[in-house]
């Protein structure tokens, strides 16, 4: 099984190595072929998805499913919500049965905020954590704001560093904390095990 998945940046460096050890777990002689496939910034849109799409579906060096992974929270007003953001990206794509559209609610930050401890150990501040659960985080302070804010004011003297904190904090973690804590992310990583096992699904 090859699958591409279409990320918009550092969520690749971040989440890509992290992802692969718990599938592992899991998938044992049934692991696919994953390739993140970076869009310099954001998924594309409209047309220009599906051609991506198309492409990576196609030719001699064909994938058997792409699975594409934006944000809610991209800066602009594309989307309301999750499910407004999959409606859209289905209805760029077309009718296709291999294609996948997933988010990250509101943005990949949103699955790093389960493991606050490790983040307050990181910036050097013991600030609270948010109070609510992190994909009911909105667009108005997105789950990254949170990160940027407590690495600025701890004594880290530095800024905080998507591709780089993002796999420290997820490094010594239990992926499963976050799935659990994260309906969108738990239904991303269900949809690579159910392309490679369904009897492996995470309940």
């Amino acid at each position: 099984m090859k699958i591409a998945i279409l990320v918009e940046g550092a969520t690749e460096v971040a989440f890509r190595e992290k992802l692969r050890e718990f599938l592992q777990t899991r998938l044992a002689g049934k692991m696919p072929q994953l390739t993140f496939i970076s869009q310099n910034g954001r998924i594309p849109k409209e047309e220009k998805l599906k051609r991506v799409v198309e492409n990576l579906l196609s030719g001699r060096s064909a994938y058997d499913a792409v699975i594409a992974l934006t944000d809610v929270y991209t800066g602009t007003k594309d989307f309301k919500d999750a499910k407004d953001a999959k409606n859209k990206m289905m209805a760029w794509v077309g009718n296709n049965p291999k294609f996948y559209p997933h988010t990250a609610l509101h943005d990949f930050e949103a699955w790093l905020l389960p493991y606050w401890s490790t983040i307050q150990k990181r910036a050097k501040h013991n600030r609270s954590a948010p109070s609510s659960s992190p994909e009911t985080v909105n667009h108005n302070r997105p789950p990254a704001y949170y990160l940027k804010e407590i690495f600025r004011v701890g004594k880290v003297t530095r800024d905080y560093n998507k591709p780089i904190d993002g796999a420290k904090i997820l490094k010594d973690n239990d992926l499963m904390i976050a799935i659990q804590a994260c309906p969108e992310l738990k239904a991303f990583v269900n949809q690579i095990i159910s392309l490679c096992d369904e009897s492996k699904i995470i309940p």
